[in-house]
């Protein structure tokens, strides 16, 4: 090779190795990501779904850095954020129970309207790309989204086949109303189960699904979404007639009382009854930690009411942003929201966990893309939300200081279940006990 050849070849090296230190010079030191903080309230299977949504996000881009914790249960995550709040050191986003909604709107010096948000920083936001059972929790008056739908469930049955065969029953068929669930329920506690079936969240799926299920009303005032002097008026006599059943059945465990919120579901992940029914988002966990093949059903309904079945209302939790943190943040909050808006991510969010495909657009995604086939019964929550248009008894509710009234009427079912009170008596102390915290709560209303 020529001398001259080799020393051009050199002086280009040198040339372009210059250039690259320069380039890199010019270029500064690289900016790091914005941090924000997202404290939530799921654990388990759900949990390490949410962790991967907030990773794909960062992923996705450079500039923002979503940084998810667990604060505990739903209360336990507001009680956080509230203390955080007065003390400046709150995160960005919080994870709240739907049921919290009312007590949200109610501190308005400390949330940021997501409908607001989204507008500030030019993000397209559009309710209307929201199912309306979905939506109507969440809006105003005037149909503005005050937080952003995030996870969202409703009641279904699941049922243990293997359980199903043993005691005769036919393990693809369901049972569809409460007496043919009470007759599955004591054939399998005659097989040997220990118990026939069981509910997580007792008023929610025992009170607040089954009035809306049969079209009767939780509290006047459209249940509440019409004004804050909502009564609550659930004390009638179907409902009390459904409380009394269950707890005659309990007598025999044909139905057996597993706590409250969420503690009855290892019950049937371990075999223990025959029947759950819970959340459309426990299917996640059924399936990782059961070792019999599921089945799945619509809530019951008491085939006697002419009106049923109606429609099921949903559980689950929305994100509220607060106030106080630096704009920059904001600026990725509204990202990110956008990012979980699309129908990929929320047709994925949905088929991983069970909760709800929230927008048309990722219920469409997920029936074209062969889901609901592949995965009998994962529709069946869609079904149930969508089964007739909402009435003001089955829209939803929005009622003040409800998470202690739930706590209320949780406590009077447990009374019945007992046998320490007759089922009506439960149910008309539910009743004033609740709607004492409801005047207390208008009471501090401006």
């Amino acid at each position: 090779m020529a001398i001259g050849s080799k020393r051009r070849r050199g002086r280009a090296s040198i040339l372009l190795t210059f250039a690259t230190l320069l380039a890199f010079a010019g270029a500064g030191p690289a900016r790091a990501a914005t941090d924000i903080a997202w404290w939530h309230a799921m654990s388990g299977q759900l949990g390490r779904q949410l962790e991967k949504l907030a990773a794909d996000f960062n992923a996705s881009q450079s500039d923002y850095r979503v940084v998810p914790s667990y604060k505990g249960n739903y209360t336990e995550t507001v009680t956080a954020s509230i203390f955080a709040f007065r003390s400046s050191s709150q995160p960005a986003i919080v994870q709240v129970n739907e049921i919290a909604t009312a007590t949200m709107m109610a501190a308005k010096g400390a949330v940021y309207p997501v409908y607001e948000l989204m507008r500030d920083e030019n993000e397209a936001f559009s309710p209307a790309d929201y199912l309306p059972a979905v939506a109507g929790y969440y809006v105003d008056l005037a149909g503005n989204m005050l937080s952003f739908p995030f996870n969202a469930s409703t009641p279904i049955l699941y049922y243990n086949k293997t359980l199903f065969r043993k005691a005769g029953l036919d393990p693809d068929k369901p049972p569809g109303t409460w007496p043919e669930l009470g007759a599955a329920a004591q054939k399998l506690v005659e097989s040997g189960a220990a118990c026939g079936f069981t509910t997580s969240w007792p008023s929610w799926i025992n009170v607040e699904n089954f009035s809306a299920y049969h079209d009767l009303p939780l509290a006047t005032r459209a249940n509440g979404l019409g004004g804050l002097d909502a009564v609550l008026v659930f004390n009638n006599p179907l409902l009390i007639r459904h409380v009394a059943r269950l707890a005659e059945w309990q007598k025999t465990k044909a139905f057996d009382y597993g706590g409250r919120a969420t503690t009855a579901e290892p019950r049937f992940q371990r075999g223990d009854c025959g029947i759950f029914i819970g959340s459309s988002a426990t299917r996640a966990d059924i399936i990782a930690n059961s070792k019999f093949e599921v089945g799945y059903g619509r809530l019951p309904y008491w085939p006697d009411v002419a009106a049923a079945p109606q429609n099921t209302i949903i559980g689950g939790a929305t994100l509220w942003v607060l106030r106080g943190r630096p704009a920059a943040e904001y600026k990725g909050v509204a990202k990110f929201f956008a990012y979980l808006s699309r129908p990929e991510v929320q047709a994925a969010w949905h088929q991983a966990t069970g909760y709800l495909p929230v927008t048309r657009a990722a219920y469409e995604l997920s029936r074209a893309q062969g889901f609901y086939d592949r995965n009998p019964g994962t529709a069946i929550s869609i079904e149930q939300m969508t089964l007739k248009p909402p009435t003001d008894n089955s829209r939803g509710l929005r009622l003040g200081s409800f998470v202690l009234i739930r706590d209320v009427i949780d406590d009077e079912l447990e009374q019945a279940f007992s046998g320490r009170k007759p089922a009506g008596d439960a149910m008309d102390s539910a009743v004033e006990r609740g709607n004492k915290l409801l005047r207390q709560f208008e009471r501090t209303q401006p």
